[in-house]
């Protein structure tokens, strides 16, 4: 399957709830959707996208909601359909359908930012964000790989601005699949790449996530 994504944020034809509310389009692994307090229709709001590592769920986002509130952005947080993203699986498919889905529900609601619209994750949700997000440089402006294993390239549209964090000893997903992989492919590729390396392990540190947020939403 592809994976193109075709929702495009417009004007909303909804009001949001806000604060934390389900997606609400699955019974079982669902997601959830954060709007901060101070979001209003008539100002287009960043919009983070978080995808979440192996055996996790978009719940593993919740500190995010308090960075969400303080920052003014917009998470997005769901669920894969199995225990990992689809591509770790056989290929891009039903989760693209699902993420596909979750941000068409959420462009009907929210007014949000085309120029601050950011897809991350960690570990495997790390390893996703960048193989979608160099699919879909149409759409999303910035890409967060938080100690990503891979990044497979099956499609190039647009270039989005890359931020990649590692942990030196990092025991899950060495940091020199980052360091000597990842960065210089996407760099010789034109990708304009912002690398931070820390020292721990399989994580992300809070000054990590600030530094990342930080960049995502003053970068020019």
């Amino acid at each position: 399957m592809s994976p193109r994504l075709t929702a495009r944020p417009g004007s909303p034809s909804e009001s949001p709830t806000l604060g934390r509310s389900p997606l609400g389009l699955e019974g079982g692994r669902d997601g959830f959707l954060y709007v901060p307090q101070r979001y209003t229709p008539e100002t287009p709001a960043p919009l983070f996208v978080a995808l979440h590592g192996a055996g996790g769920v978009g719940g593993n986002w919740a500190s995010y909601e308090a960075r969400a509130e303080a920052h003014g952005f917009i998470l997005l947080a769901p669920d894969s359909r199995g225990s990992t993203w689809d591509l770790f699986q056989g290929g891009f498919g039903p989760d693209v359908m699902f993420l596909d889905r979750a941000l068409r529900n959420t462009f009907a609601r929210c007014r949000i930012d085309p120029a601050r619209l950011a897809l991350g994750g960690f570990s495997d949700g790390a390893s996703y964000a960048l193989s979608l997000g160099i699919a879909n440089g149409d759409l999303f402006s910035h890409l967060i790989g938080f100690s990503p294993g891979v990044a497979r390239r099956s499609e190039f549209v647009g270039k989005p601005r890359v931020f990649v964090s590692h942990g030196t000893a990092d025991r899950v997903l060495p940091v020199t699949l980052s360091r000597d992989e990842i960065i210089p492919a996407l760099r010789q590729l034109g990708y304009e790449v912002t690398y931070r390396e820390f020292e721990g392990g399989h994580e992300v540190p809070p000054d990590i996530s600030e530094a990342a947020l930080d960049w995502f939403l003053t970068a020019n």
